[in-house]
């Protein structure tokens, strides 16, 4: 029966699964709670309960469909998020013996990359840290978690050809493996319509250098295509001249960097966007005091130059914290306030929100693509009813690199 299960797993790429009993259906995969996941296989992660559990399938690299058929015998809400707490359906209510059904799409990665030519420099993989290496994010399977109070009838998995946004950046942006800190990015899917992916590139510590130096560019780049979009956002580690290897002058070298990344994704036909960094949350006499220098206004002015369109995360932030003052507005940071870089599940939430009005307001070609509730957002006190997100559960006390 394993054997079968993992030739069968590897053969296939196309999934409908029945987690329902009471739902089995001809030509589906009926999975109970003692299908646990094994490598190359699909199933159930260790730790399932009624409160919460993660379902995981191996799959090749790509994106793919997931539609979800929601509903039991008894009430529920259900919040999905997939590999590592991708926020993708929030608060799905299904009253008894009543069905929802919900779609999304999820971008699927592995560290590997086109083998370099013989004498050609270049590697096999991104280079990855210990922390990548144990994630949800880079283990050739799709891995979903339902929260809340999960009911799951069916879940169908099913390859597609879609446009993606492709996120470049630093902790600020990337999928934070674990609660408390969570980054825009995370939230970004859940902001979107179902026909379009987000692959989050971003990681924890990195600069624009390093981004390059580590092959993330180079993984991006190899399947990045005509129309495909990529968002770049970097500064915080950038400014660091405490770090001389990846330092890069906001009057020089940085520029000259985001540069390097607008050419790439022009040359195959992609659309570069570039986003300044979220102000750190310090407060003097009411107002955020700049932590950031010239590296917004060098973005700013790339984009003006370039012609790429801005999405200004610096001067929202401001806005969002200010607007809450600075009590309230530390209820939105990672390890309750003391951290002022990095932000948790409210936090993100708000800044994923004030990026896609943006796009919404700034980008034509992806005003669509933002969800009708999503392309407007006001930074004012009323916004904090809407930052209640159920919390994943993986947690750790450890910092995110970077700050």
């Amino acid at each position: 029966m394993m054997l079968t299960a993992m030739v069968m797993a590897t053969a296939l790429t196309t999934w409908r699964f029945d987690l329902s009993p009471a739902s089995r259906e001809p030509g589906r995969v009926a999975v109970t709670r003692q299908q646990v996941y094994a490598s190359g296989q699909y199933g159930y992660e260790p730790g399932a309960s009624d409160d919460g559990f993660l379902f995981s399938v191996a799959v090749p690299e790509g994106v793919y469909r997931v539609t979800i058929r929601f509903g039991g015998t008894q009430p529920g809400r259900t919040t999905v998020k997939a590999e590592a707490r991708r926020l993708m359906a929030r608060d799905v209510v299904t009253p008894s013996n009543t069905a929802v059904t919900r779609s999304f799409l999820v971008h699927v990665r592995s560290p590997a990359l086109p083998p370099p030519p013989a004498n050609a420099p270049g590697r096999s993989a991104v280079s990855l840290s210990d922390q990548e290496a144990h994630s949800l994010t880079w283990d050739n399977k799709l891995t979903l978690e339902f929260l809340g109070r999960p009911r799951v009838a069916s879940i169908d998995i099913e390859p597609v050809e879609t446009p993606v946004i492709y996120l470049a950046g630093d902790s600020t942006v990337t999928d934070q493996p674990a609660e408390p800190a969570t980054s825009w990015g995370q939230m970004l899917p859940a902001l979107l319509t179902p026909d379009i992916a987000v692959a989050n590139y971003a990681h924890s510590g990195e600069t624009l250098k390093s981004f390059i130096s580590e092959l993330r560019l180079a993984k991006i780049l190899s399947t990045l295509k005509a129309d495909d979009w990529l968002f770049i956002q970097f500064g915080h580690n950038d400014q660091k001249t405490q770090w001389p290897q990846t330092y890069a002058d906001p009057q020089t070298t940085y520029p000259a960097y985001l540069r390097v990344f607008i050419a790439e994704a022009r040359r195959r036909g992609a659309h570069p966007v570039l986003v300044t960094s979220p102000e750190r949350r310090t407060f003097r006499d009411g107002r955020i005091v700049d932590s950031l220098g010239d590296y917004p206004e060098a973005v700013r002015r790339v984009a003006r130059e370039e012609g790429v369109p801005l999405i200004d995360l610096n001067d929202s932030s401001r806005r969002i914290y200010e607007a809450l003052g600075p009590d309230v507005s530390a209820t939105l940071f990672n390890d309750g306030g003391a951290d002022r870089t990095h932000h948790n599940n409210a936090g993100a939430w708000l800044l994923a929100r004030a990026l896609a009005a943006q796009v919404a307001q700034q980008i034509p070609e992806l005003s669509n693509h933002v969800s009708p509730e999503a392309r407007r957002f006001v930074p004012d006190a009323a916004m904090m009813q809407e930052t209640d997100i159920v919390a994943s559960g993986a947690y750790s006390q450890q910092r995110p690199s970077g700050d």
